[in-house]
Parts: structure tokens; sequence; C-alpha cells
């Protein structure tokens, strides 16, 4: 499993999303690695906060940054799940690098790559995780997606769009449908979530 999550709109729970997908495969019995490009897991997790070298800054080095220097950069987060986090620097640079780096490992791969205008990056390499709400501009912004994409649907109350009008201008079947659940800001703002997992995202389980 290689699956990259973003979302043409920001703050629709992407990261959210993909540390939910993460924690689940994880705690199926698969050893799981979380790549965090957005720069939101160390905090959206509960770990220690710090000043920390990640993915970003193996990146900034260039070429002659060595492969196995990723894994020194990974930190626990619960049996069977490592967090690679961004680190100090931006994730602009050598993406198809690290997708190439990332995809031949023996481990399930989630990324988080916020909000992004593509993938292209990992094209061939990952699944693609779309997450948005029923919302005019995010779909808009997301136009026609490529049929092996999965959409992740958060629902509120209230909206008047449908997720059949998502998927009619999606061009793609809603994967799964998440209701938006206070339980769940509660969870993240203790920083629990790695701990305490919430019921309303028990649905995220990756499916072959």
């Amino acid at each position: 499993m290689f699956a990259v999550c973003r979302s043409p709109k920001g703050g629709v729970g992407t990261s959210v999303v993909a540390a939910a997908l993460a924690l689940r495969r994880a705690a199926a019995g698969h050893e799981t690695l979380l790549v965090d490009l957005a720069g939101d897991q160390v905090a959206l997790l509960g770990l220690p906060d710090g000043e920390a070298l990640g993915v970003g800054d193996w990146l900034a080095v260039g070429e002659d940054a060595p492969v196995d220097g990723l894994a020194a950069l990974e930190v626990p987060v619960v049996p069977g799940l490592r967090l690679l986090p961004r680190g100090t620097q931006q994730c602009r640079t050598r993406l198809d690098v690290l997708a190439g780096v990332l995809a031949t490992g023996h481990r399930s791969v989630v990324v988080d790559a916020g909000l992004a205008s593509g993938v292209g990056w990992a094209a061939g390499r990952a699944s693609e995780v779309v997450v948005m709400r029923l919302c005019y501009l995010a779909l808009r912004r997301a136009g026609v997606l490529e049929s092996t994409t999965r959409v992740v649907l958060v629902e509120e109350p209230g909206r008047a769009l449908m997720a059949s009008d998502a998927s009619a201008v999606l061009g793609v079947a809603i994967w799964r449908r998440l209701a938006i659940d206070p339980a769940v800001a509660r969870t993240i703002d203790a920083g629990l979530l790695a701990h305490r997992f919430p019921r309303a995202l028990r649905g995220l389980e990756w499916d072959q």
C-alpha cells in the first residue's frame, strides 16, 4: 500500500485522514510509515515538539543525501507505525526521488501531501486519496479525477450539495464518507489521536 492524501482546498481534514489511514493500517498488523509533507502530523499525533530534522531537510540536501539517511529521521508513534516528519524545511524539490524511495520499501506508506495541486511526482507509484467537503470551490478546483482516485468526503449538515453531486463532478465514486464529529476534534485537541482512536474514523480501512 502506498497512498498519497491531498486536498484541493485547505482546512478539510486531510492530515487527520492521512493519520487515521496510517493508524488503522498499523493496527491491522502492517508495518506502516506516515510521511508528513504538510507539517502538521507531529502536533496532530501528540508527539513532542522540537526542531528535529525531517524529510524536507533530507530533500534540501540534494543529490548527496544518502537514501538510508531517511530512516534515521523517523519517529516512533505506536507499535507498527513510524512518522517521517517534515522537519525544518518545506518539501518542494526532488519529490520524484522521494516517491521512488518510498515505493521500494516493504512497509505500507501513507503520505500527507496537504494542500497540493496534484501528485504527479508519485504518478504510477501511489494511489491518490483526495479529501474534500461538499463545497463548490473545492469541486471546481478538483475537476475530473483519475478513475483510480479514492475520494474521502467529509460531510456536515446543512450543505446544499450532496454526495451524488460530488461524484458527478469528480467523475469517480465516493470511496469513504465521514460525518463531522466533535469527538474527533476533542481527541486531536487533547493530543490523543494515536491512543484513543475516534469511532467516527474507524471506516478508514484500506481495501486492496
